[in-house]
């Protein structure tokens, strides 16, 4: 693999030294001038040529130019332009700062990397936020949550209050591959589902690929999350954060060297248990209710060719009631990270990432203690490359190796109990593969990206290893360390074509084949943060999605109104369900509770979106369906899979009152999940027994809830700036169905009723934010 990278690499810089002969390169990085930060996506052109490019993911740009004098602009949304005049009679490297412009609005404006990116992009099914974007929406409690906004889009919902995540085109929460400065996050929620991990202050930008994702990622079948941290400035030292209601948050960032190096850290916590101290009963002041963050990053420019980065997230929730019982999960990332440019045209990113994500459950009584723990762990190494063939073709190519190690579940018992000890098998994992993804716009109506990745998958031994049929176990076998259990090898081709009309219309087409090898046994009804993780196997062949999509986009008023509609399909091999009355806690033959299958998801993506003005804001609706069939569920017949929602709407508008005032309101929508409840009852014994007919055969009630928002600027200076911000959550007081369970009727023993648990009416809340 290694020498396949060097050989093609001395190809390219062979090759690019033979074009350099015709024409000549300007390269370079795009800079803040105010904090110093690398800008992702800044434009670069030479307007009378009509060429010119975006900067990449580390604000690196390349194009080629004749030999002559040009003006070259530089330009990013909500940045002051500048033209700068330059010679070009050989190549040479433009490094540019650009200045926050102090005369745009402070309200949100929507928009990518160009007024019609969306139009003349190849891309289809990608949505892309930042921060700043977020700042006036209404949240939970007033912290904002990138999570949240992303399921005010088309095609990304929740399940709901108190559960995390997202559900993307019909895919499950660990079917999306959410990825921190690269660094995989098995778990993105706090409080069960009511914070996400990600603090908005340490956040740079984020990109969600619901269609075709770039063939550089790979590990999930359903979207792909590219969450990027801020650098801090390498300028000035500032102190940021903000006060809440339940939870406060502070931020320092600085020069480690004035323009050379820069650091940050952020970091977040909520005090509801220190609100519990001041009660008067001990049961309450004794427990413990709070989750905490913390996000570091430093980065440092060797020279002008090479800067390395380091960050990393710790990030852990704790929920417990002195001797009686404790829950606490959390995630760990760090990621080194190596910059390099090679020469004008090719530039290449080296990391080496770690990721941890664990839950500890424990019961306590008077005479024992138990005691549950998982854990999944993440080493990967990879190496990426980026060549800038010339002004209308890019090739991006590397290889990964990366050692998985999963521990589905270990009961640990202390005292006098009957209960008995298990240690699942710990399983461990190398994944290994390389991927090549060619971009080339022939003309100025036709836009391609095309990729393939190769993924392999190697499940090692060390101990037993079991194969079951139809759920029973009919072999055991014992591998030695090192020895390969299971092996699967992938290929996962990806294709995305634009036909652009003129530059306010355009067609899209995608197609994506994705495959997944670690896999979560979920709750039946809700996600929980104990939900496990088990990886590929014997029994367990990798998930794979093939998903088509085809999408038209449309412009009016000068790029002022955004019109898109997608229709996707996916097909779905190697589904997984449980059992009826499945055992998932530290069952050591937890594989063979499962059932396998197929699967299937479609649907309809609209949206409209106006993005700048006093009044902006968009209207997303999103019409799906997702299925699954398995033997011995239903009959074989197919049945809606948990996440099914049939209709999804979401309205956002985002008003400036004036410069010192900006007001918010959103408004959602969604069909209620399916579930599966009881269709009648008999008793046996003097004991009542409910049955069921079918999985998945009724429906929650229908979720809808209005939150309004305002944000007032108190101080904004030069040195010094503060603001306040409104919210009332659930403005309405909707009592949305959290669980809904079935009982016997204490006063009529023939008769069952239902109570039906809800968690938030009105929540206002009041966030005060500063930074100097």
């Amino acid at each position: 693999m290694s020498r396949f990278i060097l050989v093609l690499t001395l190809t390219i810089i062979i090759n690019n030294k033979a074009l350099a002969k015709k024409d000549v390169t300007l390269s370079g990085t795009i800079y803040d001038a105010d904090n110093g930060e690398t800008m992702i996506g800044a434009t670069v052109a030479v307007r009378s040529l009509s060429t010119g490019t975006a900067t990449n993911a580390y604000g690196f740009y390349s194009f080629s130019l004749p030999k002559g004098e040009y003006a070259v602009e530089v330009s990013f949304i909500g940045y002051q332009t500048q033209v700068v005049q330059i010679s070009m009679n050989e190549s040479q490297r433009m490094d540019i700062k650009l200045k926050p412009n102090q005369e745009q609005l402070d309200a949100i404006i929507v928009m990518a990397k160009k007024e019609n990116d969306n139009i003349t992009s190849e891309r289809i099914g990608v949505e892309q936020l930042s921060p700043k974007e977020l700042e006036t929406i209404p949240v939970l409690f007033g912290e904002q949550d990138i999570i949240k906004a992303l399921t005010l889009t088309p095609g990304v919902k929740t399940s709901g209050d108190g559960n995390g995540g997202m559900m993307v085109r019909g895919g499950t929460n660990s079917q999306n591959l959410i990825l921190l400065d690269e660094a995989v996050i098995y778990n993105a929620s706090h409080l069960a589902g009511f914070f996400s991990t990600f603090n908005s202050d340490a956040i740079k930008n984020l990109t969600l690929y619901k269609g075709t994702a770039p063939a550089k990622y790979g590990g999930r079948i359903s979207s792909v999350m590219d969450v990027k941290m801020n650098e801090g400035s390498n300028q000035n030292y500032h102190i940021g954060g903000g006060i809440g209601l339940i939870a406060s948050k502070l931020s320092l960032e600085g020069p480690i060297v004035k323009d050379k190096g820069s650091f940050l850290i952020t970091g977040r916590r909520t005090y509801a248990d220190l609100f519990m101290k001041l009660s008067p009963d001990e049961d309450i002041n004794e427990r413990k209710l709070y989750f905490y963050d913390l996000n570091l990053k430093a980065n440092y420019q060797i020279n002008e060719n090479n800067r390395i980065y380091l960050s990393g997230y710790l990030g852990k929730d704790v929920m417990s009631s002195e001797d009686l019982f404790g829950l606490d999960w959390g995630n760990v990332t760090a990621t080194l990270r190596w910059n390099k440019i090679w020469n004008s045209r090719l530039f290449s990113n080296t990391s080496l990432i770690y990721s941890e994500y664990n839950h500890d459950v424990r019961v306590s009584d008077n005479s024992s203690n138990i005691g549950y723990l998982s854990e999944i762990t993440n080493f990967n190494l990879k190496h990426e490359f980026q060549y800038f063939i010339d002004n209308n073709s890019t090739l991006d190519f590397g290889a990964y190796f990366q050692n998985n190690t999963v521990l589905p579940g270990q009961l640990l018992v202390e005292g006098d109990t009957d209960t008995k000890p298990v240690n699942v098998l710990q399983r461990n994992i190398y994944e290994y593969g390389a991927y090549v993804n060619y971009s080339w716009e022939p003309n100025p109506h036709w836009s391609v990206s095309a990729g393939l990745r190769f993924a392999a998958f190697n499940l090692m031994g060390g101990g037993d290893f079991y194969t079951f049929e139809d759920g029973e176990l009919v072999n055991t076998q014992y591998f030695e360390s090192g020895e390969v259990v299971q092996e699967y090898y992938n290929l996962e081709p990806r294709f995305n074509l634009a036909y652009i009309l003129n530059p306010s219309n355009s067609f899209k087409f995608s197609y994506t084949r994705n495959t997944q090898t670690v896999h979560l046994i979920e709750n039946p009804t809700i996600t929980t943060p104990t939900d496990i993780w088990i990886s590929s196997s014997q029994n367990i062949q990798p998930e794979i999605s093939d998903q088509l999509s085809l999408g038209y986009f449309k412009n009016l008023k000068d790029n002022e109104y955004q019109l898109s509609g997608e229709v996707y399909y996916r097909w779905l091999q190697n589904q997984m369900d449980l059992k009826d009355g499945a055992n998932t806690r530290a069952n050591e033959f937890l594989e063979g509770e499962l059932l396998f299958g197929k699967g299937r998801s479609y649907g309809l993506e609209l949206m409209m979106k106006k993005k700048s003005g006093r009044l902006n804001g968009w209207i997303a609706y999103t019409l799906s369906r997702t299925e699954k069939q398995i033997e011995n569920i239903n009959k074989g017949n197919w049945y809606p899979a948990k996440q099914d929602a049939t209709h999804d709407l979401s309205i956002v508008a985002l008003f400036e009152l004036n410069p010192k005032w900006n007001l918010s309101a959103t408004w959602v929508y969604n069909t209620g999940n399916a579930v599966t409840f009881p269709d009648g009852k008999y008793e046996i014994d003097g004991e009542i027994h409910y049955y069921y007919s079918e999985r998945n055969s009724y429906r929650m009630p229908a979720y809808h809830r209005l939150d309004l928002g305002a944000t007032c600027q108190l101080k904004k200076t030069e040195k010094f700036e503060s603001s306040l911000s409104f919210s009332v959550y659930n403005a309405y007081g909707r009592k949305n169905a959290f669980v809904i369970q079935f009982k016997q009727d204490p006063d009529n023993p023939s008769k069952s009723i239902t109570t039906r648990t809800h968690l938030f009416t009105y929540v206002p809340s009041i966030t005060y934010n500063f930074r100097f």
